[in-house]
């Protein structure tokens, strides 16, 4: 999805989320997001520990709910990232309390939505790097991924689960290590599908010419 605020968006229809849920989604979206942090100290993954301890010192809003039975929702999820986002550019923590308690949620969600620019969708995290979300976020994830995995095929004379087959066009395709850099979500595995058959079609017609 091309505009980062609609993909921003999509992740308002997993909520509400646990907290275990809103640190995996968390990291998983300044993984795939590619920001580098100018201040390499900041942690770009929230833990439990740190989402409760912003809570206690008010640069998140308090949960719905106490305990385990506490939930979180978009508007968590814009704080904390916004957090994060701030940490990684060197601002303090009195310098982004001022900041989130300043900011409205429109401005709050565009503000979070254009540091991060190209934002992925929630089929497009990998959370191999992160703590796997459980429950309702698990299953949404898990959802948005089959059907974004379905035009994968596992290549026959390989280790089951161990390769993709991706088709190209008609008597050509692409195997690749599930682990390879160049196919860990779907959308790069399409990105990267468009360029080969782009290249096929380009020497077909060479070669006929």
């Amino acid at each position: 999805m091309s505009d980062p605020l609609l993909a921003l968006r999509e992740y308002a229809k997993l909520a509400p989320w646990n907290i275990r849920d809103l640190a995996a989604l968390t990291g998983g979206i300044l993984d795939a997001s590619g920001v580098t942090p100018i201040n390499a100290a900041a942690q770009s993954h929230p833990s439990d520990r740190t989402i409760r301890f912003y809570v206690t010192r008010r640069l998140m809003t308090p949960p719905e709910g106490r305990g385990t039975a506490a939930t979180y929702n978009y508007r968590h999820l814009l704080q904390l990232l916004s957090i994060k986002l701030r940490q990684m550019e060197g601002a303090t923590l009195a310098t982004i309390t001022r900041d989130i308690a300043d900011s409205p949620g429109d401005v709050l969600e565009k503000r979070v939505a254009a540091s991060l620019g190209t934002l992925p969708t929630p089929d497009e995290i990998d959370f191999r790097s992160v703590v796997a979300p459980r429950g309702r976020v698990a299953r949404a994830v898990a959802r948005h991924a089959s059907a974004a995995d379905a035009r994968d095929v596992p290549a026959a004379s390989a280790p089951a689960g161990a390769w993709y087959r991706i088709p190209i066009e008609d008597g050509a395709e692409l195997s690749l290590r599930q682990d390879h850099p160049a196919v860990r979500s779907a959308a790069q595995r399409q990105r990267l599908a468009d360029r080969v058959a782009r290249a096929v079609r380009e020497a077909a017609g060479e070669s006929g010419s």
